[in-house]
């Protein structure tokens, strides 16, 4: 399945240490992400990750294009709705792609892991029907 891994600067280290956690599941998918959340997962959760753009340079439109043609089947966005910077990636466009295309979409660490282990139950196999 397809992973997309976004994260606010002051989400970063907690994304990080979310993917060490369950390395052991992400390891058997494909990841993709905006550039820097992608490499600091990259670097320190010892992970293959196709990296976009940096979010604020276009990152987040590529994500959104491959959402729209269905191509995600799961995105992780740790957001910071209480210090979320101007140039930080807007998380509305990504929401509202993922509503209209049915994919499952976690803003925060718990609804993250539990995503992650209903990925890894198979609880999201119904995502390969769909396409």
């Amino acid at each position: 399945m397809n992973v997309a891994l976004i994260a606010h600067d002051n989400k970063k280290k907690l994304m990080e240490n979310l993917c060490i956690a369950y390395r052991h599941i992400l390891c058997k998918h494909n990841l993709f992400a905006t550039g820097t959340t992608g490499r600091l997962v990259e670097e320190t959760a010892n992970l293959v990750v196709h990296k976009y753009l940096a979010g604020h340079l276009g990152g987040e439109q590529q994500l959104g294009s491959q959402v729209a043609n269905n191509d995600i089947d799961l995105v992780i966005f740790l957001r910071d709705p209480v210090t979320a910077k101007t140039y930080e990636p807007d998380i509305n466009s990504i929401l509202r792609l993922c509503d209209v295309h049915n994919i499952p979409v976690a803003t925060n660490l718990a609804t993250a892991e539990l995503l992650l282990l209903a990925l890894d139950r198979g609880d999201l196999d119904w995502r390969n029907v769909v396409k």
